[in-house]
């Protein structure tokens, strides 16, 4: 990647302002939990709270930037998405936010609440039972119905909106020694790092992948973007099927250390985010509680951490099952 094209400080900086007036400053909170702390030998634990930001999600950020960025000469021409949910939702969102008109392409398997928000805010949408098929259908609306893409992870304009997180992240607590942040396509991982490294390069980035969906983990170890032959996860949002050269790119630079989680430990953290601070989150965000108590416990004991929770789109009954499913494994993270 030609180094000009990183995001630089100022380049975040002037997106996050340009966006400010239509996304959340979503609120940091310090975790109540004395559970949590003493588990981690004391560590400060800073929950940036991005399943309050508009759609649930933190995927609001990268599209709307990914929409404003559209020339107004071509908005006429509308959108196209692929998503399993939450893009999905933020697409059709940021879309009628500029009022323009979304054609999304979900994957079949796509919660049923997810697909409802999409119609619900005015997106037609497109069913198809692959991400393959979805990718296929999004290139075929953009060909023949002139469609602008709005890519679920990759490219400046998903970054540059998504560094929004880290910006308000490093604001509010600016002696973190570390963030953790769940990785799905690295949309997130790719902003959130390059804003705390570009105000805090001492903070340490640290991703969590589940191990059935390691896009980013087998490309970091190859060295370049890799896409798999299979997803196999509970956790919808992180189950992206490749890495992509731009977002890669970015986390190649910026991101410390990538680890991986099996589901049932995904549902223990998200259990764990009911219990310890009372908030229900879907199981992407889960994954970061879950990293910061397994794998990366060692590292952050003692520290001031933050953890991205990034989203709550879930229906009550698969998360009353997650949250079953959790309360099983809760007790080897703690």
């Amino acid at each position: 990647m030609v180094e000009a094209l990183y995001p630089d400080l100022a380049m975040m900086q002037e997106r996050h302002h340009a966006l400010a007036g239509d996304v959340m400053r979503t609120p940091t909170v310090l975790s109540p939990s004395t559970k949590l702390a003493e588990a981690l030998d004391g560590a400060q634990i800073a929950l940036k709270l991005e399943l309050f930001q508009h759609t649930g999600s933190f995927k609001a950020r990268g599209a709307l930037s990914c929409v404003a960025a559209i020339p107004e000469a071509d908005r006429g021409r509308g959108i196209t998405a692929v998503s399993a949910g939450n893009h999905a939702i933020a697409a059709a969102w940021a879309a009628k936010q500029a009022g323009i008109s979304a054609k999304v392409v979900v994957i079949s398997s796509c919660n049923p609440m997810r697909m409802a928000l999409v119609r619900a805010l005015g997106a037609e949408v497109v069913l198809k039972d692959t991400p393959a098929a979805a990718f296929a259908e999004a290139a075929r609306l953009e060909q023949e119905e002139g469609r602008i893409f709005v890519h679920p992870f990759e490219g400046v304009n998903t970054t540059l909106g998504a560094a929004g997180v880290g910006l308000e992240l490093i604001a509010d607590v600016p002696d973190l020694d570390a963030v953790v942040v769940s990785i799905g396509g690295g949309g997130l991982i790719s902003g959130v790092s390059a804003a705390i490294k570009a105000i805090a390069p001492n903070c340490e980035v640290l991703g969590v992948e589940p191990v059935g969906a390691a896009s980013m983990r087998r490309s970091l170890d190859q060295g370049e973007p890799v896409t798999l032959d299979k997803v196999d996860t509970l956790a919808d949002s992180l189950g992206a099927p490749m890495a992509m050269p731009y977002s890669f790119g970015v986390t190649q630079r910026f991101v410390d250390d990538v680890v991986l989680l099996r589901d049932d430990m995904i549902c223990a953290g998200l259990t764990l985010f009911q219990q310890e601070a009372k908030l229900a989150v879907e199981p992407a965000a889960g994954a970061v509680l879950a990293a910061a108590l397994g794998p990366y416990r060692a590292r952050l004991a003692g520290k001031k951490i933050g953890l991205v929770v990034c989203g709550a789109n879930i229906d009550p009954q698969s998360y009353g099952q997650l949250l079953a499913r959790g309360e099983t494994a809760m007790e080897t993270l703690l």
